[in-house]
């Protein structure tokens, strides 16, 4: 019996994915600030939210981090990019605290987290997102590193543009579809990578926009 558990999927890539687990035979428990659409004999689910809800810490093969927020700026509401670091990151950081201790007792296990193309981004309309996505491919690379030797692997998924609500801004270049995304995704829970980086072509031009960032921060 294969155990997964998926935070943050009461809709989008993380709703989509726990449907595709459960459909290949996965027994999935599920975390989100809202009630879960799904029902399914293999499925549960917690409500809560991830900066101060209890993460479970029940043993797993899988773990998925999908939570994820970001607005625009707005200088009259910086709280908002503050909640983007504390969801993205901070978020990421207490489930891996509450999950990763399991795997390395069992000496398996594999955890993914959903970054974003975002995190070699210099950004002026979303400082927090572009902070917090570079903080977490950071975070998973290092434990990927620090926990390969305990046999638990960490892949950091970094993706462009998706078509769910996080999608903001007038441009969308290459914007791929849901179901696109979670296929992605399962090819990198069956080969265990440390980095997908998808669209590839969003990702060469996102480093480019960090190069042109840093010339005009000089």
């Amino acid at each position: 019996m294969r155990r997964a558990l998926v935070i943050g999927n009461s809709d989008g890539i993380g709703l989509a994915l726990t449907r595709r687990l459960l459909d290949e035979g996965w027994t999935v428990r599920g975390l989100s600030r809202s009630d879960s659409p799904l029902s399914h004999a293999s499925y549960s689910h917690v409500r809560g939210d991830v900066v101060t809800a209890a993460i479970p810490s029940d043993p797993v093969d899988l773990c998925v981090y999908a939570a994820g927020v970001g607005e625009l700026l707005d200088l009259g509401d910086l709280a908002a990019q503050t909640r983007a670091i504390e969801v993205n990151l901070l978020g990421a950081a207490r489930t891996v605290e509450a999950v990763v201790p399991a795997m390395v007792a069992a000496g398996s296990g594999h955890l993914v987290g959903l970054s974003s193309l975002a995190d070699v981004v210099i950004s002026a309309d979303a400082p927090g997102y572009a902070a917090s996505k570079a903080g977490l491919t950071a975070y998973l690379l290092g434990l990927r590193a620090a926990l390969r030797p305990h046999g638990v692997a960490v892949t950091a998924v970094r993706f462009g543009f998706v078509d769910t609500k996080m999608a903001k801004g007038a441009s969308r270049p290459l914007m791929i579809a849901v179901d696109e995304a979670v296929e992605v995704l399962m090819r990198g829970i069956r080969r265990r990578p440390a980095v997908i980086s998808y669209p590839r072509r969003v990702s060469a031009a996102a480093r480019l926009i960090r190069l042109s960032a840093r010339a005009t921060l000089r």
